[in-house]
């Protein structure tokens, strides 16, 4: 006599399983959805219904650059507003360059002297007064017209560098701290500010780089 196969009496267990399983995720669904709020549910809803959802625009607001903020001090410094061209300002890769020139009208050195005039020495003044309420660190070059002594060993290199710490010493007393220099160079004639006439009297200057960009 054959035997009639056993039944199949599990399958009904694990489809109240699969019911119970869906059940509580129903139940957490609802308390998670509980605690959202209805701008959120709203904001959900849209989502769903491909409305554009409200978003919330934010501007930046960025500081102006030091070197921005350099430059409208230095036009607005005292001593040197009035300096006409004898203060040249430069936004240069690096920074602010600021050049003190000399002219027939506002000398600043004694033809082949290394010490500042009065109008020199207050343009340099007016310079470090305005520098030192920055932090950043400055580089300081003398430079020279191609005109060079005769008979002597006191050459424009010579020159040129005892302008630069003219200027350095002028910076200091005005105020800036003397840690931010990094370098005092004197450059003879070799970096004229007119290439085409190298005897001009505004190549006769003192550079002060103020590193902006580091």
């Amino acid at each position: 006599m054959p035997v009639a196969p056993a039944r199949k009496t599990g399958t009904w267990k694990m489809a109240y399983a699969d019911f119970l399983t869906a059940l509580m995720a129903f139940f957490l669904i609802m308390w998670l959805v509980s605690g959202v709020s209805a701008d959120d549910r709203a904001e959900i809803a849209a989502t769903f219904h491909n409305k554009a959802a409200p978003t919330l625009t934010m501007t930046a607001v960025l500081p102006d650059s030091t070197a921005s903020q350099l430059m409208s001090t230095l036009k607005t410094q005292s001593g040197l507003t009035d300096a006409g061209d004898s203060v040249l300002l430069t936004r240069e890769a690096d920074g602010v360059r600021i050049d003190l020139v000399d002219s027939a009208r506002r000398p600043l050195f004694d033809s082949g002297s290394g010490a500042f005039t009065q109008d020199g020495l207050a343009l340099a003044t007016a310079a470090g007064e305005a520098l030192s309420h920055f932090s950043e660190g400055v580089s300081i070059e003398g430079h020279t017209d191609a005109f060079s002594a005769v008979g002597t060993a006191y050459s424009n290199w010579e020159l040129s560098a005892d302008r630069a710490n003219e200027a350095r010493r002028a910076l200091i007393a005005a105020g800036l701290a003397p840690s931010r220099i990094r370098a005092v160079t004197g450059l003879a004639d070799t970096h004229p500010l007119d290439a085409g006439q190298p005897h001009l009297s505004a190549n006769r200057r003192v550079s002060i780089l103020v590193h902006t960009n580091d």
